[in-house]
């Protein structure tokens, strides 16, 4: 069941970051919901290296507001590598 929860939250994660983000994003469902879920990842790494342990370390599970804040900007940060690795398509007018 958790697997399936952080899916839905990836996907969550995933748009929200897509909104946030300028310009066009060429990706679907499946790929926002990864993005989403690796961002978190991400965040999470990010997170532990600035500001040391988590605070989960004792066992208390669940969501916090800076947990959801840093998993949009590490989804933010995966989707600019993502962009820039796949290239913008410009087209001349």
């Amino acid at each position: 069941m958790h697997i399936i929860g952080f899916m839905i939250f990836g996907l969550i994660i995933g748009l929200l970051a897509r909104a946030i983000y300028p310009g066009p994003h060429p990706m679907g469902w499946l790929m926002t919901a990864v993005l989403g879920m690796v961002g978190s990842l991400v965040g999470g790494m990010l997170g532990h290296a600035f500001f040391g342990a988590d605070s989960a370390a004792d066992g208390s599970w669940g969501f916090t507001p800076g947990g959801i804040i840093s998993s949009i900007v590490g989804a933010m940060i995966v989707l600019f590598v993502y962009l820039a690795l796949t290239g913008r398509r410009r087209t001349v007018v």
